[in-house]
């Protein structure tokens, strides 16, 4: 089964991982997650922006791991997913995972969102755990919500 085509902007404003996240990685990551074509725009950043954003559109004053903008589920997945890398690298360390396996979930976790997916209530986010699962599992790492 070929994945989805991508057109992928992928941007640095918090260049500390950019080694960690290759480009072609990033886009297999996303693609894998994609159930159509999609449009995404990737930003890295510092705890800073990550709050400020957080506040701006979930009036929540902290930063998050990742937050999802969505603009157009079809014909085409078209969403910008900002990720801050404090809070990525923080939360891998407290849940002892490797740093590049919890950035590949959180790209997962923001596709699928960018497709509709959510997670307010527990049969949504029974589903999304489920689909965040598999993905990650065909993607070799492992499952995100197993207990370590």
């Amino acid at each position: 089964m070929s994945l989805p085509e991508l057109s992928l902007s992928l941007q640095f404003a918090d260049p500390r991982h950019r080694a960690l996240l290759p480009r072609h990685k990033v886009a297999r990551w996303i693609r894998s997650a994609l159930e159509l074509p999609g449009e995404i725009t990737v930003r890295i950043v510092d705890a800073e922006e990550g709050q400020r954003l957080n506040g701006e559109f979930r009036s929540k004053d902290y930063a998050t791991n990742v937050l999802t903008f969505d603009y157009s589920h079809e014909p085409v997945v078209m969403a910008d997913l900002v990720i801050c890398a404090e809070v990525v690298a923080r939360e891998a360390a407290e849940e002892q995972r490797d740093i590049v396996a919890h950035y590949a979930h959180m790209l997962v976790h923001g596709t699928l969102h960018a497709q509709g997916y959510d997670h307010e209530e527990e049969d949504e986010a029974e589903c999304m755990e489920a689909r965040e699962s598999e993905i990650m599992l065909a993607l070799g790492f492992a499952d995100p919500y197993a207990q370590a």
